[in-house]
């Protein structure tokens, strides 16, 4: 295989490919090195997105379409629920197919891809990171570049070795759950989220239909509070209430930063996207679209820093991340900590305010008010984010 390349992504997950693609569309010559055998396995979200955040990138295809969702159920902790109207409608994705549509996009521009492809250091000379060490079929292989990308995950290696502090805040980390459920009765075009400390305390339990009949049910809680109960045990609760009869086909856990974006996404010539650079929205976990942002805008900079021959231009991904998502991602972190102190009555009486009002008045929004009427601290919170 070729030793060099411009640039060097590592991992094909959504954030990856999508940087990959971005800058095999600007003329560079690059290199995706996946350390799975396949490219989108395993799969390790709720695999939901918005059609608008999607089609940014990819045109919706039935092939990796699990479900269309058009509603969602918001469950108070006493049982009672509040069904607000979407602006948007979503999708439940087949990662396993979703991600390998993404990598062919990328390979489409020029980009090369190759799994079983383990990183274990960057190559460096006098000091300077000049490319990445990695096993490629149990050989020990040298590749050189003149960018490394990290999409290597919320534990990412790629930054560590490189100096960017990647650390989350045990505060900040949120322990999840999931089970692929099958055999169930679910209503296939609907999200449901419950609240409440029986079930997911500072957090939330959801179900994403894949299909009439299957559905990824999971949590995700304060790494705190999972301290005393472990996120996987609410969610067997949950599960064995709900859906006695089901059939449980595959199970995953780990842990998702539910912090702000990192304040250095770039050390000299590596970057990083996705969850390596928490590029997760902390309020909702969710981090597929996020995470393509992060990647478009970095594999974008980084063809115009080889462009300009100035590696210095790099830095110039983190302004653009800021002035798209970073300063939302710092609003919607100050409102998580305060709705996570949200005690189980406020949730029931912010469900059952907005539940009286005329129905095409129950949006998110109306939500959002309710809240921050019961928690007007939230306010100044928010008003820290403007200001700053």
């Amino acid at each position: 295989m070729q030793l060099t390349y411009d640039i060097i992504v590592v991992g094909g997950g959504p954030s990856g490919s999508t940087a990959a693609r971005y800058a095999a569309a600007a003329g560079a010559k690059v290199l995706i090195l996946e350390k799975d055998r396949d490219i989108g396995y395993p799969v390790r979200c709720g695999e939901a997105v918005s059609h608008s955040g999607l089609i940014q990138f990819i045109e919706p295809d039935t092939r990796w379409i699990a479900s269309t969702v058009t509603k969602f159920k918001m469950f108070a902790p006493n049982g009672n629920f509040i069904n607000p109207k979407l602006d948007d409608w979503g999708y439940v994705l087949e990662r396993r197919i979703f991600d390998y549509e993404l990598a062919k996009l990328a390979v489409k521009e020029g980009a090369k891809v190759v799994t079983k492809a383990y990183v274990y250091d960057l190559l460096r000379e006098n000091s300077t990171v000049v490319g990445v060490r990695a096993l490629i079929k149990d050989v020990k292989t040298e590749i050189r570049a003149k960018i490394i990308i990290g999409a290597d995950g919320v534990e990412s290696r790629v930054g560590k070795w490189a100096g960017i502090d990647t650390t989350c805040h045990i505060r900040d980390m949120e322990s999840c759950a999931q089970m692929m459920l099958s055999g169930i009765t679910i209503e296939p075009e609907t999200l449901e989220f419950y609240l409440g400390d029986e079930v997911a305390p500072e957090g939330y339990l959801w179900i994403f239909p894949k299909g009439k009949n299957s559905a990824n049910v999971g949590i995700g809680i304060s790494v705190e509070k999972a301290k005393k109960k472990a996120a996987i045990r609410y969610l067997e609760e949950f599960v064995a209430k709900r859906f006695s009869n089901a059939a449980m086909l595959t199970h995953i856990a780990g842990g998702v930063p539910a912090a702000k974006t990192l304040p250095k996404l770039v050390a000299h010539n590596v970057m990083l996207v996705g969850d390596a650079a928490h590029q997760v929205n902390p309020l909702s976990g969710g981090g597929i679209i996020t995470g393509m942002i992060g990647g478009m805008l970095a594999g974008q900079t980084a063809a115009e820093a080889l462009q300009k021959n100035d590696l210095q231009f790099l830095k110039e991904y983190e302004k653009r991340w800021q002035k798209r998502l970073g300063w939302r991602h710092e609003l919607f972190y100050n409102i998580k900590n305060s709705s996570s102190m949200l005690n189980d009555e406020t949730l029931n009486k912010i469900c059952n305010k907005v539940s009286q009002l005329p129905v095409e008045k129950q949006t998110l929004g109306a939500i959002f008010r309710t809240a921050l009427w019961n928690e007007p601290s939230v306010l100044l919170d928010i008003a820290k984010v403007f200001i700053s």
